[in-house]
């Protein structure tokens, strides 16, 4: 019995030694790969005249550069959800925004980009309800505009109908990954924020 267990715990051992050895020679030849999995929050911003709409703008000079895509950016360190949302949206837009709800999650592996992401959607009303979104990072984004959910649904394309669906005029108006996984899945919560009426 002794000896058994001592050859059981041994070849555990070896293994999980093996499998940190071959992950560490991975990382060492292939620098580009990205091994952490990082926290996004993208933001559901209603436009204040037009309560059916969120604003969105097309990303520039990074990935997903010509995508549409909601404010937001990354998870920083010791912050809530809440105040990431605020903060990004801010920076952004140049809007206050309150009522900061969660409404979504979703599984963003970005493999073409060595990139993978959990991004978390927070929903949120801007203070003033006159107030318009302006372009802070013009380096990032193209501008910003608002969107119904008819109009996220179209602009849905996958690589193999982008090229079908001449139909739609702005082809190149294809989601960020994780605002076209959010139409796809079509959460509740969201649907009810946006007032759809399915």
């Amino acid at each position: 019995n002794r000896l058994h267990k001592t050859s059981f715990y041994d070849v555990y051992s070896e293994t999980i030694t093996s499998t940190t050895i071959l992950r560490s020679r991975i990382l060492m030849s292939h620098p580009a790969i990205h091994p952490n999995v990082r926290v996004g929050i993208g933001v559901l911003v209603k436009d204040p005249k037009e309560p059916t709409k969120i604003f969105a703008g097309k990303r520039k000079g990074s990935h997903g550069a010509g995508k549409l895509a909601l404010p937001g950016g990354h998870l920083e360190f010791g912050e809530s959800w809440e105040e990431c949302a605020a903060r990004e949206v801010l920076e952004e837009t140049n809007l206050k925004v309150h009522n900061i709800k969660f409404a979504h999650v979703t599984n963003d592996p970005m493999l073409d980009e060595n990139k993978h992401y959990v991004t978390i959607f927070m929903s949120c009303e801007c203070v003033d309800d006159n107030a318009m979104p302006e372009n802070m990072e013009p380096h990032k984004c193209q501008g910003w505009s608002s969107y119904g959910w008819e109009e996220l649904e179209s602009y849905k394309l996958t690589s193999s109908s982008c090229s079908s669906r001449r139909d739609i005029a702005d082809t190149t108006a294809v989601l960020f990954g994780p605002l076209d996984r959010l139409v796809e899945e079509a959460p509740t919560n969201v649907l009810m924020f946006m007032e759809v009426k399915k």
